[in-house]
């Protein structure tokens, strides 16, 4: 049976909350019946004690494992306590900002790429994609390593004035050379996804990297062009990487896009016409 990730992002709670699509992310994970919930981040909006328990008790409803990190907006606005207490009611919450999610198909690590000193970007430091690396050495053969972070690393298909994790180029290369094979991220409210070598130049027996970045679960700018509300489920099987995009449509979520993705050293099989 294939491993199944469902991918929120950018949650927003405590701006215009719609029962309706909590109640039609429930029904889609009857329907695709993934293995875990990852949620990269955002899931406040100004990073309120009633916003993150208002988040936490969604997710938690879902009834299945979570892989939840922090995105910008979930630590205070308010000065001292952005940094003196930046993450205290995210662990309240979720004892860490890096939780690792362990089974026989899926070897899950969650990275904290906020910064407290910088609102809309963020970074990785070099001790966390070393942790990273070792984590991923303890994987399952053949389970598929995904590593989880809020800062996107891959562009927008729109124009946004929100910066990519720092040092983007460095992260993403650490990343691969640690053994991810599936990268995970939001922050831009838009769907991204490539594959490694649509963007580097390879040189044959490369091992495959989908990166993504997850659309919006949450819509606080709901007039603004250019955010989407949606979100990804990911399949992944022997030798491929199958990336499903929903969006919302006015009452349930609808399939917009499938791609498929090479797992592995192996290029995908041509089919025959």
């Amino acid at each position: 049976m294939p491993a199944r990730i469902l991918h929120l992002s950018d949650l927003h709670a405590g701006t215009r909350e719609d029962p309706r699509v909590e109640r039609a992310v429930a029904s889609l994970v009857e329907r695709v019946e993934p293995e875990l919930v990852v949620a990269s981040g955002d899931l406040t909006h100004r990073g309120r004690p009633d916003q993150h328990q208002r988040a936490a008790r969604f997710l938690r409803g879902l009834g299945l494992p979570l892989v939840v990190i922090p995105g910008n907006h979930d630590i205070p606005r308010s000065f001292p306590r952005r940094f003196t207490r930046t993450f205290a009611e995210f662990e309240r919450h979720w004892q860490t900002t890096e939780p690792v999610y362990r089974s026989e198909r899926l070897h899950v690590v969650g990275l904290n790429s906020v910064r407290p000193w910088r609102h809309q970007s963020g970074g990785l430091r070099q001790g966390q994609l070393d942790a990273a690396a070792r984590l991923f050495a303890e994987a399952h053969d053949g389970a598929l390593r995904v590593a989880v972070l809020h800062h996107h690393l891959i562009g927008a298909p729109w124009r946004t004035r929100k910066k990519p994790v720092a040092r983007r180029n460095h992260v993403l290369g650490s990343l691969v050379d640690a053994g991810a094979e599936l990268i995970l991220a939001g922050h831009i409210h838009q769907s991204a996804v490539s594959e490694r070598r649509e963007f580097e130049v390879t040189h044959g027996g490369e091992h495959g990297v989908t990166v993504a970045i997850a659309p919006g679960l949450g819509q606080p700018r709901p007039r603004r062009r250019g955010e989407a509300r949606g979100l990804h489920v990911y399949e992944a099987a022997d030798h491929v990487v199958h990336v499903q995009t929903y969006v919302w449509r006015e009452d349930d979520w609808g399939l917009t896009a499938e791609r498929t993705f090479p797992r592995g050293r192996r290029p995908l099989s041509i089919e025959k016409p």
